[in-house]
């Protein structure tokens, strides 16, 4: 048994104002300084946070192929710059198996554009594969899962301090349409694919580094017993460390697969998407915080849920120029509100000055609905 381990400035304002609830509500710890946990936090992360746009002669054939695909020309810096410039606190990472090696090496697009195969010598190996969708919009920051996590450890090692991120792990599987024109098709997600998550993830990180569903589940309770009656950890006793949970929620066969003969997640790395009663509930996502939900995210962080939403759509954001959504996703509570735009600068090539940070340009707040803004944060 292991033992548990001890935007624009203005337009936030306008809206967390309007919001009346601009970090100055009490939640039911109502605790402070040392004393927060980790559910009384609030910090920006990134959408895609592997993601990298196209070539011009690329993203001409996406256009011809899927008119929307002028959403997919977004670019993030490599993840390390993310966390350490951009104060990002969160990660998203699209996940595929390829457990022989070599299967997404040559896109499609790449063959349709007169381009040779992928030369990077860490995509024929074995092992997890990050990308948007295979053959269609493959480029990447971190072209495997491996290397991924291996630049959050780089950043992590240097800055202990630091409050936990967390990383948004969407398995995925070839879109049909793309493999109907000659792409690949990749393998399920069955057990042995599943149990390779936790195997890459243990390989870069030990358990003193990870935050795991076993460090968080009391004895005799399930996991979500455990975090609705017992809380989550106070922070002190998990900075410096990273969590992960999967974005497929609900019953479905990736959960129940990876939570055969392990209900409370025991022995796992990830936290799943239980529904509200499930022994594995701890972690959700409401993704648009608009209408009705706002008020289902401020219920489910205040019942002691960690939720993710979004703060932003790419492109239709700036497109529309649809810049509400923000304010209203950080007066909603949620722990993790994530967006294609954590910098200045990113949407300036639309002629837009958007950008999602946390008032005051901090990594970390206290949250707007389960804690005091009276309570101070810091990773110094």
């Amino acid at each position: 048994m292991r033992v548990n381990k001890t935007v624009v400035a203005g337009l936030v304002s306008v809206a967390l104002a309007a919001s009346g609830v601009a970090g100055t509500a009490y939640g039911r710890h109502g605790s402070e300084g040392s004393d927060l946990r980790l559910n009384q936090l609030q910090v920006v992360g990134s959408h895609n946070s592997y993601h990298r746009e196209l070539s011009p002669a690329e993203q001409k054939v996406q256009q011809q192929q899927n008119a929307g695909s002028v959403d997919l020309w977004y670019s993030h810096a490599p993840i390390t710059q993310q966390l350490e410039d951009q104060d990002v606190r969160a990660l998203e990472l699209d996940l595929y198996p390829d457990p022989q090696g070599g299967l997404y090496t040559y896109p499609l697009i790449r063959k349709l554009t007169g381009q040779g195969p992928l030369t990077d010598p860490a995509m024929a190996k074995p092992g997890i594969k990050v990308m948007h969708i295979p053959d269609f919009d493959y480029n990447t920051n971190c072209d495997t899962f491996v290397v991924c996590l291996q630049q959050v450890k780089t950043w992590s090692d240097a800055h202990p301090n630091h409050v936990p991120i967390a990383i948004n792990l969407e398995l995925k599987q070839s879109d049909p349409q793309v493999v109907a024109a000659g792409g690949v098709k990749a393998p399920p997600w069955d057990a042995a694919n599943l149990d390779s998550v936790d195997t890459e993830i243990r390989s870069v990180f030990s358990e003193q580094q990870l935050l795991t569903p076993d460090d968080v589940r009391k004895p005799g309770l399930t996991l979500e017993q455990s975090v609705l009656t017992k809380g989550w950890p106070k922070l002190n006793s998990v900075r410096g460390q990273v969590m992960f949970y999967f974005d497929n929620g609900g019953p479905g066969e990736i959960r129940d697969t990876y939570t055969v003969g392990r209900p409370s997640l025991e022995g796992r790395a990830v936290f799943t998407r239980g529904p509200e009663g499930a022994p594995d509930a701890a972690v959700t996502e409401v993704n648009d915080p608009r209408g009705a939900n706002q008020a289902e995210i401020q219920r489910l962080v205040q019942r002691g849920y960690l939720v993710r939403t979004r703060s932003d759509e790419p492109m239709a954001t700036i497109r529309d120029k649809d810049y509400g959504r923000l304010g209203i996703a950080l007066a909603s509570g949620a722990q993790w509100v994530t967006t294609d735009f954590p910098v200045a600068g990113m949407a300036a090539r639309y002629d837009s000055d958007y950008v999602a940070k946390l008032p005051g340009h901090t990594p970390v707040r206290c949250n707007p609905v389960t804690a005091s803004a009276k309570a101070a944060i810091s990773e110094g």
